[in-house]
């Protein structure tokens, strides 16, 4: 049997962000590219016409929970975070074979 560690890290799911701040010009995109794969996370990342970043991540659980914490309080070494906004989605399989920085 699995122990629940285990169990807990065949645990997929997804959520789709929104950051805002100082988040454009300051390699938001790029680290967010490089922290989603070291997490083994896929998904996307991209800059939006009215300043913020926004993208989707999908993978295991627990790594989703390090994503949030890191799109919301740390970000690029030049960001300046002011809100950070994150919708859980409910996912079975992933959609992305990889983290990709989306440009505009």
């Amino acid at each position: 049997t699995l122990t629940k560690q285990q169990h807990m890290s065949k645990q997929i799911g997804g959520f789709t962000f929104e950051v805002f701040g100082k988040v454009q010009g300051v390699f938001f995109r790029k680290y967010t590219q490089q922290k989603a794969t070291d997490l083994k996370l896929v998904g996307f990342v991209k800059n939006t016409s009215t300043g913020s970043v926004s993208g989707e991540a999908q993978g295991a659980i627990d790594k989703l929970d390090v994503m949030k914490e890191w799109l919301r309080k740390e970000g690029s070494p030049s960001s300046k975070i002011t809100d950070c906004k994150i919708t859980d989605q409910n996912i079975s399989e992933l959609k992305y074979k990889s983290f990709d920085v989306v440009r505009d």
